[in-house]
This record gives C-alpha cells, structure tokens and sequence, in this order.
C-alpha cells in the first residue's frame, strides 16, 4: 500500500529548534508563530521537527508527542509538510514514536541510528529501521544519516541496499554528512520518487551539484530566504550568484565555530533573528553568553543585511 501522504518532499525543509519556557519546559504557545515566521519572513513552507536542532535526544517521549501533534496541528494549511523525526535509542520508543505520529497526520517521519549500543552492520540499521517503520506503515518514511552526532560512519548507501524491500513507504535520506561520494552512490541508487535532502548547510550548493532535491538544516530558519535565493538561482544556471550566497553562509559559520557553535548558540542566534521566545537549550547545553549572541547577530546582519 502506497503511503497516504506520498507527494514527494524538495526544497528547503527548517530544521525546528524546540521552543522552552525561562523554567525548562516545553513551550507549545510559540508553534504558530514560528510557523507563521518560516512562511512569511522566508518562504520555507516545509519543516522537520524534534531533530537534532530540536534538541530530540534530551527530551522525554512524552514531550516529543505533544510537540510532534501541536506542530502538526499549527502547520495544517501552512505548510506543504511536517516531518517528525521518532528516532530514539530505545526501539520500543521510536515504535510509539512513529505510531504516535501517524495519529497526528505527520506528512513522513524519519529515523537516526541508535548510537549507544551502535548496529554493526548496515543489515541491521535496516532491521531496526524496518521495525519502526511498521508502526506508521502509511507514512513516508526517511532515514536520517548523521555520523558526526551518532558516531554510527557506515555507508548511507550500503543502508539503502534493498531497503524499499524491507519498507515499502520508503520515500528518502535526509543526508547530514560531508562524505559527497557517499551522498553521490545515494543519488544514483535511487529511484524517482524518492528525495535526497541534504543537511549540511554550509555545503548545499555542493549537495545540489551532486543531485539534492531539497535540503533540512537549522540556518534555513533565519536565513532562508536567502537559501531559497541559492537554490533559484542555480536552477537558473547563475553559478556566481548561488557561490556568492553559499560562501556567505560558509563565512558566518565560520566566525560562529570560532565562539563554539553548538545548539545553544544557534537557538540564540534564532531568537534574536527572529524575535521568537524560544527560551534557553536543556542541559546539558548550556545558553549562549551575551557577548557571543552579540557577535554572532552583528556578523549575520553584515553578511545578509536584508534579515
């Protein structure tokens, strides 16, 4: 059976930051507004939720219910789709996870690999996979490959080996590693109606050379109208002009890593962008200190003075 939400997933997806309370609780009250701010402020119509820029591993199952069904709830007849990630370390989690958010009308949900006790092989990715996916067997499903974070440096493309045998909503990778021959076998394996998203944002035009058909990333919450231009404009064949954006972004990224640029800073930077109460990150990280959200902003607005 063909998933029930099977259009296929291109463009600029943000990468949500979860919003918080000063107190370290959820804070479902600014959904619509972030929501209205992607739209309006940058043309992002898609959004992937309770990810790592979501902060997804430090929050309970509980938590990440109530936000994957208040973001689905907000985003219906605003956006063009909302993928909650449900991957987690415990199975039986992202199981409910998933179910949980076919419930709600996610558009597709998506899968990191566990990385406490890691899969040895790319079989079993695609067994721990296949699991969760039959929990939500009608909604587009996604691996989210991420290394760097999950220490898990297998192959994406020896995970998509045979894997629409095994899940037959399969529907993409959302790819967030710098390996572009690994990112380029995925392409060519792939069959039309699947989406190859690339995740590092300061590489998209790279991704897009190689075949991206959309892109996730947390800067396209702050300055995606920006990477909406990059992506128009090598649709366009412009090369200078999306080189022009791209090395802009690549500038303030680097300028960023140099203050330690982890969610955090990023979340912060968020909010003084976009003037959302988007509240602090939960420990582990820490906020950012005045002086750094300062700095970063102050090199934003030179970079891109439009936001």
């Amino acid at each position: 059976m063909a998933p029930s939400s099977d259009r296929k997933l291109t463009g600029l997806v943000a990468a949500t930051f979860t919003p918080f309370t000063q107190e370290g609780e959820i804070n479902l009250s600014v959904i619509g507004p972030y929501i209205d701010y992607l739209r309006e402020k940058h043309g992002v119509n898609n959004i992937f939720v309770n990810g790592t820029t979501g902060e997804s591993l430090s929050l309970s199952v509980g938590e990440r219910k109530d936000l994957a069904e208040e973001w689905c709830q907000k985003a219906k007849g605003k956006m063009d789709q909302v993928i909650v990630h449900v991957g987690c370390i415990s199975l039986k989690d992202s199981q409910e996870l998933a179910r949980h958010a076919a419930e709600v009308g996610a558009d597709g949900i998506a899968v990191m690999t566990p990385f406490f006790f890691k899969p040895s092989t790319a079989e079993a990715l695609r067994k721990f996979l296949q699991q969760v996916a039959s929990f939500a067997p009608n909604v587009p499903f996604y691996y989210y490959h991420i290394p760097a974070v999950t220490g898990v440096h297998m192959q994406a493309r020896d995970v998509l080996e045979g894997i629409e045998t095994l899940i037959p909503s399969f529907r993409g990778v959302k790819f967030s590693g710098t390996d572009l021959m690994d990112f380029g076998l995925c392409v060519t394996y792939s069959p039309a109606h699947w989406s190859l998203l690339y995740g590092v944002d300061e590489q998209l035009l790279a991704g897009l050379a190689m075949g991206a058909q959309g892109a996730v990333g947390s800067t396209y919450n702050y300055v995606g109208c920006h990477m909406n231009e990059l992506i128009s404009a090598f649709e366009k064949g412009d090369l200078i002009q999306a080189q022009s954006v791209q090395f802009k972004l690549q500038e303030l990224l680097r300028f960023a890593n140099k203050l330690g640029f982890d969610v955090g800073v990023n979340k912060q930077l968020m909010i003084e962008m976009s003037g959302l109460c988007l509240g602090p990150p939960r420990l582990p990280v820490l906020p950012c200190s005045p002086d750094h959200t300062l700095a970063i902003r102050q090199k934003c607005l030179s970079l891109f003075p439009a936001l």
